[in-house]
Parts: structure tokens; C-alpha cells; sequence
């Protein structure tokens, strides 16, 4: 079995520009990326390094509000993306360990079709599970799924 890859770390700023300026600062030549998302109301901007994508997230007044009522207003780092090649049989190895997603998922996002687990009881973290664009679909032959299929330290449903 392959290592996962983490697609990207998502960080919720308060204001987008002093922010992609101060991440310019550090990951100069990056490209950067933006694009919205009104649905969700999310103002999003991407920082594409050699190795993984960093997500600025602003919020808007638009949207459902779904954004905020998944990743909460605090502003930092607010998740880790893992990208998979097929989300419905890696979101079917995490029920088999007893972790469901959180409601409304999955869905659209930002990269393809995601799915936000509870926040993590170990580590703190929120995980999102991101089946980029042009990667499998359901009813095709999964290549990898989660990376031991094993829900970790999060949150178990029963």
C-alpha cells in the first residue's frame, strides 16, 4: 500500500489580502490561485508549493453558511485535506471502524468532491477526505482508500 498524500492544509483568515501577502512572503514563486465559493460562502485563495497546496479560506455573508457551521470561525489552521482516489470506499472503510462524516457530506468542494470527519479527540484536528477532480468516480476500481483503514483517534459514532 501506498503512503496517503495530504492535498492541502486549509488555514480561515479574517482578511484575505494581508494574508497572501504574508504567505507570499514565505513561499515566494508559489502560484497562487482564487477562486469562490458563494454556495458555501467562502472566498478562497491557494498557494501551490512543490508538495501540497495551502488554502486560505475567508468567509463571506453569502452563501448557506455551511462552511462555517462545518469548519467553525476560529481563525488558523482549520483542517488537513487527504486526498483519495475513490471518497465512497474510503468513506465506506471509516464506517466499518465506526466514523461516519459529518452531516451533508459528501460533496462539492473547492478541489472535487470532499467529506469533513468530527474534529479529531487525539490530535485536535478536523480531516477532510478530497477525491480531486479526474480521479475515480463511484463504480470504478478503487486504487487506495484511507491509509490503514483505521478511523484513527477521532471521534467514533455508534
Amino acid at each position: 500500500m501506498k503512503p496517503p498524500r495530504i492535498d492541502h492544509i486549509g488555514i480561515v483568515v479574517d482578511e484575505l489580502e494581508p494574508a497572501i501577502t504574508a504567505m507570499a512572503r514565505m513561499l515566494p514563486g508559489a502560484p497562487l490561485h482564487r477562486r469562490s465559493l458563494p454556495e458555501a460562502g467562502l472566498e478562497v485563495a491557494e498557494f501551490h508549493a512543490e508538495n501540497l497546496i495551502v488554502e486560505l479560506l475567508r468567509y463571506t455573508d453569502g452563501g448557506d453558511g455551511f462552511g462555517r457551521e462545518v469548519m467553525g470561525s476560529a481563525a488558523g489552521v482549520n483542517h488537513l485535506s487527504l486526498s483519495v482516489t475513490d471518497l465512497d470506499a474510503a468513506l465506506a472503510q471509516l464506517r466499518a471502524g465506526g466514523l461516519e462524516p459529518l452531516a451533508g457530506f459528501p460533496r462539492r468542494g473547492a478541489h472535487g468532491r470532499i467529506a469533513f470527519l468530527p474534529r479529531d479527540a487525539v490530535t485536535g484536528l478536523r480531516f477532510e477526505l478530497c477525491q480531486p477532480d479526474g480521479e475515480a468516480h463511484e463504480g470504478e476500481e478503487p486504487e487506495g482508500g484511507v491509509p490503514d483503514g483505521k478511523a484513527s483517534g477521532a471521534e467514533r459514532s455508534s
